[in-house]
C-alpha cells in the first residue's frame, strides 16, 4: 500500500504546502504560468552586480540575467515576461533560490562541486581568483610583513572557506574579520579595523579605480584561489538548458564581446584565461 494513500487530506496538504516550489513545479512551468520571472542580484559586487545610482540593478551578470529573461520569452512564448529584480546577499542568495524566492542568481557566485550537490550552475560566465586590497603604501612586500594581518572577508563566499585554511595552515597570526557585504569590508579597510580586504581580483581592481581612481590602494600580486563563475539556479535541467542556450548563444555570435568590453576594458586587457572560458562555452546549437 502506497504509505501516502493512507495519510489523511489535512496532513497530505500540509506536506505539499511544506514542500519548496522546486520540488512541486518545475521553473518553466511556474514562469509560464506567473509570466514572471525572479532574478536575484547583489547589491555591491561591481562590476558584476549592484545598484546603482539610479536605484536599478546594474553590472556584467545582470546583463547576462536579462539576455537570459529574453530567451525564456522567446521560448515560452511570453512576448509580455516580467522580469523581477530580488536583492540577495552572499548569505541569503542559497536560501532565495531553494525557497523559490528567486529563479537565478545573477551576482559573482563560483561554481564548486559542493555547491553542485545542492544547485544547478550555468555554463561558465567568468574566471577570476582572490587576491588582497591593501591601502596604498602597506602592501606587504615579505612573508615577515604579513604577521598579525587582520583580512575583511565577506561571510558566505568561497574566499571566506579559502582564507579559513590557509589561516590555520600558516604560523603568521593573521585572522579573519567576518562581514555580511562589499561596503561592510571596504569600510573596514578603511577605518583601519583590516588591514586588507580579501575577494576576488576583479572585484577588487574594480574596488580601487572606482572608489580609489587608482591612487588610494594597492592590490597583492598574490592570488590564492581559482573561481570559475556562473549562474546559480535550482537543480532543474530544462530550465539551466534555457540559461545555457543564452549564453552560449551570446558566446558563439560574438555579441558577448560589447558586453566585456563594457564592464571591464577599464581594468585592462582580459586574460588568456577568459578568452579560453568564451570559446570552450560557445556550443553549437
Amino acid at each position: 500500500m502506497n504509505i501516502l494513500t493512507s495519510l489523511p487530506v489535512a496532513m497530505m496538504l500540509a506536506i505539499s504546502l511544506a514542500l519548496p516550489a522546486s520540488a512541486a513545479e518545475a521553473t518553466l512551468e511556474t514562469i509560464k504560468k506567473t509570466g514572471v520571472v525572479k532574478l536575484g542580484y547583489r547589491e555591491s559586487s561591481p562590476p558584476f552586480s549592484f545598484v546603482a545610482s539610479d536605484g536599478k540593478a546594474h553590472g556584467y551578470s545582470v546583463e547576462l540575467c536579462r539576455q537570459v529573461a529574453k530567451e525564456i520569452a522567446a521560448q515560452l512564448n511570453l512576448p509580455a515576461l516580467e522580469t523581477k529584480w530580488i536583492p540577495v546577499t552572499a548569505n541569503t542568495r542559497f536560501d532565495a533560490l531553494k525557497s523559490g524566492e528567486i529563479d537565478l542568481e545573477c551576482g559573482n557566485s563560483t561554481q564548486t562541486l559542493m555547491r553542485r550537490s545542492d544547485f544547478d550552475f550555468s555554463l561558465m560566465t567568468f574566471v577570476d581568483g582572490a587576491g588582497l586590497l591593501y591601502r596604498l603604501g602597506e602592501r606587504p612586500l615579505s612573508v615577515d610583513d604579513m604577521r598579525g594581518q587582520r583580512f575583511a572577508i565577506v561571510s558566505g563566499t568561497t574566499t571566506e572557506r579559502i582564507l579559513d585554511k590557509l589561516v590555520a595552515a600558516s604560523k603568521l597570526g593573521a585572522r579573519l574579520i567576518r562581514v555580511k557585504d562589499h561596503d561592510a569590508a571596504l569600510a573596514a579597510l578603511n577605518d583601519k579595523t583590516a588591514t586588507a580586504y580579501a575577494a576576488d581580483r576583479t572585484v577588487l581592481l574594480t574596488t580601487a579605480l572606482t572608489y580609489g581612481n587608482g591612487k588610494m590602494y594597492d592590490i597583492s600580486s598574490v592570488q590564492f584561489s581559482y573561481e570559475p563563475y556562473g549562474l546559480m539556479m535550482r537543480r532543474d535541467a530544462d530550465f539551466r538548458l534555457v540559461v545555457d542556450r543564452a549564453l552560449a548563444g551570446l558566446y558563439r555570435s560574438g555579441e558577448i564581446a560589447p558586453i566585456l568590453q563594457k564592464w571591464f576594458a577599464r581594468l585592462g586587457s582580459l586574460t588568456e584565461a577568459m578568452d579560453a572560458m568564451v570559446q570552450l562555452n560557445a556550443l553549437p546549437e
